[in-house]
C-alpha cells in the first residue's frame, strides 16, 4: 500500500471510527465478567455506577507481528476501543440507566439505546478479544480446551475449518465467537458489536474465544484478504486464558 493511500486509509478510518462509536466500550477481566457479582441497584451519576473502563493490553503494539501489524493494533486499541469506552458510559449517564453489572446490562440489551448498545458491546467485545491475544511463544494449544474441542468438533483441524468458515461467512462487519452451552463449545457469529450474552442473540452462550472480523483488526496488512488474517490469528491466540474461561 503506497505512503499517501495508507495515511488516508488510516485518516478515513480514525473519522469513521468516531462516526460509528456512539457509545462506550466496557473492560474487564475475564473472571469479573461472567460473575457479575457487582452490588445491585446503583444509581445513575453517582460514584459507584456501572462504567465500563479498558483492559490493559498486556503487550506492546509490536508483539503480535507477523500476524498481527503493530499500526494496526495502536490505531485498534488506542482509537477505535477507547471510543467504544466513553461513548457507552456517555450514554449509561445520559439514559440514567441503573444496571448494576455488565450481565443486567446486556441481559436488557434489546431495550437499549443504539448509543448504549452498540458501544457496550464494542467496549465488552474488544476486551474479551485483547485478553485473547498473545505473542506467539507465549501459549500452547492443549489442556481442557484441547479436550474440549475433540470431544465437539472432532479434531483441532476440524475445529478451525469449521471456526474459518463461519468467519469468512460473516457479511461485513461482525464477531466470530466460540461458546460454550450448558458444556457443549459452539461456534455462532454476530453482528456489528453484537455478542452471545445479549439477551436477543440468535445463538446464546458464555463465550471462550472471540475473533474480530470488522476490516479495522486487518485492513492494513491484509486488506481484503480476511483468509489470511484469520490463518495468522491462530498463531497469537491466548490458550492459556481459554483454558481458564473454561473453569
Amino acid at each position: 500500500m503506497k505512503t499517501t493511500n495508507r495515511r488516508a486509509f488510516i485518516e478515513t478510518t480514525l473519522k469513521t471510527t468516531m462516526a460509528v462509536a456512539i457509545g462506550g466500550p466496557l473492560i474487564l477481566s475475564s473472571t469479573e465478567v461472567f460473575a457479575g457479582d457487582r452490588p445491585v441497584n446503583l444509581a445513575a451519576g453517582s460514584a459507584d455506577a456501572l462504567k465500563f473502563a479498558q483492559v490493559p493490553l498486556g503487550f506492546d503494539y509490536k508483539a503480535l507481528e507477523p500476524s498481527i501489524d503493530a499500526l494496526t493494533m495502536e490505531i485498534h486499541y488506542t482509537k477505535h476501543h477507547t471510543a467504544y469506552i466513553k461513548n457507552v458510559n456517555d450514554a449509561i449517564a445520559a439514559d440514567k440507566l441503573t444496571f448494576a453489572n455488565e450481565k443486567e446490562f446486556f441481559d436488557n440489551a434489546s431495550k437499549l439505546s443504539a448509543k448504549a448498545r452498540n458501544n457496550g458491546g464494542g467496549a465488552w467485545n474488544h476486551n474479551f478479544f485483547w485478553q485473547s491475544l498473545t505473542p506467539a511463544a507465549a501459549s500452547k494449544f492443549d489442556g481442557k480446551i484441547k479436550d474440549a474441542i475433540t470431544a465437539s468438533f472432532g479434531s483441532a483441524d476440524q475445529f478451525k475449518e469449521a471456526f474459518k468458515k463461519e468467519a469468512l461467512a460473516r457479511f461485513g462487519s461482525g464477531w466470530v465467537w466460540l461458546i460454550s452451552d450448558n458444556g457443549k463449545l459452539k461456534i455462532a457469529s454476530t453482528t456489528n458489536q453484537d455478542n452471545p450474552l445479549f439477551d436477543n442473540a440468535t445463538v446464546k452462550g458464555t463465550p471462550v474465544l472471540a475473533l474480530d472480523v470488522w476490516e479495522h483488526a486487518y485492513y492494513l496488512k491484509y486488506q481484503n484478504r480476511r483468509n489470511e488474517y484469520i490463518d495468522g490469528w491462530w498463531n497469537v491466540v491466548n490458550w492459556n486464558e481459554v483454558n481458564k474461561r473454561l473453569g
